[in-house]
């Protein structure tokens, strides 16, 4: 991971500024909505060998591993308001992977990347994992392997800066507010309301 631009806690600087040798793990915590329920909820995934709990924002999350996710490109930082996509490839072997790909909407839904940094001595956390990527997931392809062969489900990841660019319609449109109230037609021409004349206090 090529990580440039940023400030980290104290201890975690100072293990970096000690060069010493780095065991590290990315974290990928994605929360959709569930498909038979509409709930939002949280699964996690992370390059360990084994499923384990981290704390991020003073909140203790449980992270899948044993070979979920089997590759992350290259997070590069940067600053501004520019799209950035990233690329993750999941095993589509691991059960708690195709749960969070059939039983959940991941199209979407709110996406964070951490790095977790290990002391390779003592195999101790350096510090609570630091946050390098935070979006939605923009795209899925599952690939379906042939006879013999392993196949993997790919995520695109758009940044949080995506979200300047969905329209106002996409915001608030009549089948979110419907998914919430189904009786409730107030944003029925939401899609339209630009091309719609309202007339105030005359007749057409």
């Amino acid at each position: 991971m090529v990580v440039s631009m940023r400030s980290f806690s104290p201890s975690t600087a100072s293990y970096f500024a000690a060069r010493g040798p780095i065991v590290a793990h990315a974290l990928i915590w994605v929360e959709a909505r569930n498909r038979s329920t509409g709930a939002v909820e949280a699964i996690g995934f992370y390059t360990g060998a084994d499923h384990s709990d981290f704390v991020i924002n003073g909140e203790t999350r449980t992270y899948y591993g044993a070979g979920a996710a089997l590759n992350i490109d290259p997070i590069r930082l940067q600053t501004g308001i520019a799209v950035r996509t990233q690329r993750v490839v999941l095993s589509q072997v691991a059960p708690e992977v195709l749960l969070a790909i059939r039983g959940y909407e991941p199209r979407h839904a709110p996406v964070e990347i951490h790095r977790a940094i290990y002391d390779p001595e003592t195999r101790l956390l350096v510090d609570t994992p630091h946050r390098l990527f935070k979006g939605y997931i923009d795209k899925v392809v599952v690939t379906t392997p042939a006879k013999g062969q392993s196949g993997q489900i790919e995520l695109t990841l758009a940044s949080a800066a995506r979200a300047l660019t969905v329209p106002l319609t996409r915001k608030r449109s009549d089948a979110s507010l419907r998914a919430r109230a189904p009786a409730d037609a107030f944003r029925k021409y939401a899609s339209i309301t630009d091309k719609v004349e309202t007339l105030w206090g005359r007749k057409k």
